[in-house]
């Protein structure tokens, strides 16, 4: 059943618990905790001081930071603003943050100390747009000489010059959050406060019952839209707490548990198995947790299965993207759940399994496209009109992603038409670290192909030609890599190959490269 209420602009929700529960923590970290009556009041202030900047009418807010609840508030300062906070992954290099200002057309940046002089040295090489870095952290007056920089603090000081906007209409562009394309470029994913909430509506409220008594434990990071709809936007519709960690550790979420009251744990499915492989527990020691969620990538029935003994709760297993504002599909704690399955359509959400070939619906059981068509469906890529036409035709989304149906009605991931590699839950494109990989001098032609690992799913490895007869030097690929990506995105493994076996069109014929990197394995 879609609960309608929480389905309201995100001012209104922060003013009705600042009412209704004024001293509830509504976020913390660990260093501070915001009451809702604090949070809305800190947005408020902090809408003022951008609008009176001269950010406002939808310009962009890009954040740079680690998990923490100025992050939060760089989120929901949007509709107060009438503006679009976009979230970068804060372990980018320079040269992706290069990239996602310039494409973003960012005017300000949220940022912290540790990241500042890389902000800085990045605004410093191109002609970027951005007139505003807001720094979370003790102010360091040495760095005012700077008229871009000012301190957070600084701002929930001192009273802004205009007052916040809450006009931001529920189909407004909102937020925008960065996924890989077809291009290897990374595309701006335009989501909007009705699409997030919508799913907040459908499947939190309602399937995993989040509410006003519930407290969760959050280490994924807030550049997913997995956080962002469950973690943030979930969290300020139902009035629940989440305590936020600025890095996945195993053995701190495990202490956590043990030690404060959780009640919901969402996690992707690497995370989980972390927890199982460091505990050495037979029992997870969480007295108050009743629910544990899993998205972002696949979770085996296995995996899924263990857990659960583990914890002695129920692990719901779901399918969503970022174009679908996350969820899709869901299962539920009760009744039957399939094992392997990740769940079955949210209500009101349409979803077809289609031919890829033919465009036709398929019969149950057979593999098909998910098309996905629902409020929450992004309204397309920023500045990507072509690819947004190819991916966001007549309403559906087609996510190239196979799945099949059961009798039931409950879907099972079967595959991918898109070549993503998902490691540990985070998207990895081929072709961005292929183009990296052809930058460097050693290099005549490359190919990357995700290889199985037990614990991340998947990571990338790189097959090789090396250029005027040289050989393969791995450690300085990876030094090459490690300079223009994220470390998450390095190949594990530098393989040496006389050519890439490609179509007569020049596309990578990556299935082959696939039982290669078996052999090389066994080899390592």
């Amino acid at each position: 059943m879609l609960d309608i209420d929480l389905i309201a602009p995100v001012p209104a929700l922060l003013a009705q618990h600042a009412r209704e529960r004024s001293e509830t923590i509504a976020f913390a970290d660990c260093d501070s905790a915001v009451t809702y009556r604090e949070l809305d009041a800190r947005t408020t202030r902090l809408a003022g001081h951008l609008i009176a900047a001269g950010i406002t009418d939808g310009e962009r807010l890009v954040m740079y930071l680690d998990n923490c609840v100025e992050a939060v508030e760089g989120y929901l300062v949007a509709p107060r603003a009438r503006i679009v906070t976009a979230c970068a992954d804060p372990n980018v290099s320079t040269a992706e943050l290069s990239y996602i200002l310039g494409d973003s057309g960012a005017r300000a940046v949220l940022t912290d100390r540790s990241r500042l002089e890389s902000v800085l040295s990045v605004l410093d090489t191109e002609p970027y747009l951005v007139s505003l870095v807001v720094v979370v952290g003790s102010p360091d007056r040495h760095l005012q000489s700077d008229d871009r920089v000012i301190w957070y603090d600084d701002l929930l000081s001192t009273t802004p010059k205009a007052e916040a906007d809450d006009g931001a209409g529920l189909d407004d562009w909102c937020w925008m959050l960065y996924t890989s394309g077809t291009t290897g470029r990374p595309k701006g994913v335009q989501l909007t406060q009705r699409g997030c909430l919508w799913v907040v509506g459908a499947c939190w409220k309602p399937i995993v019952g989040l509410g006003p008594g519930d407290v969760l434990l959050s280490a994924l990071p807030l550049f997913h839209s997995y956080t962002l709809v469950l973690s943030v936007v979930g969290v300020v519709a139902t009035g629940a707490t989440a305590h936020l960690m600025a890095r996945f550790s195993p053995s701190r979420v495990l202490d956590f548990l043990r030690n404060h009251a959780v009640t919901v744990l969402p996690e992707v499915p690497t995370m989980f198995r972390y927890l199982l492989d460091t505990s050495g527990a037979d029992r997870l020691e969480a007295p108050q947790l009743r629910l544990c969620v899993s998205a972002g990538s696949v979770m085996s029935a296995s995996l899924n299965r263990e857990f659960e003994m583990f914890s002695q709760v129920p692990l719901l297993d779901g399918y969503g993207i970022t174009e679908t504002s996350t969820m899709v599909t869901m299962n539920s704690p009760i009744g039957s759940r399939p094992p392997g399955s990740c769940g079955l359509p949210l209500p009101g959400l349409s979803v077809r399994l289609v031919d890829p070939s033919t465009g036709t619906d398929t019969a149950p059981s057979e593999e098909g496209e998910i098309w996905v068509q629902g409020p929450n469906v992004a309204l397309g890529y920023y500045n990507l009109p072509d690819a947004t036409a190819a991916a966001f035709v007549d309403g559906w989304y087609r996510t190239g992603d196979l799945a099949r149906r059961d009798r039931h009605g409950f879907l099972t991931i079967s595959g991918r038409i898109k070549e993503l590699i998902i490691r540990g839950g985070e998207n990895i494109y081929p072709a961005e670290i292929e183009n990296v990989l052809n930058t460097a001098a050693s290099v005549a032609d490359a190919a990357v192909v995700a290889e199985p690992h037990p614990a991340l799913g998947e990571v990338p490895v790189a097959f090789v030609v090396p250029a005027d007869g040289r050989r393969v030097d791995a450690e300085n690929l990876r030094r090459h890599c490690l300079e223009k990506l994220a470390k998450y995105k390095v190949p594990v493994d530098f393989v040496e190959v006389a050519d890439i076996p490609r179509t007569g069109s020049g596309k990578v014929r990556r299935h082959l490269l696939v039982r290669s990197t078996t052999e090389a394995t066994e080899k390592r």
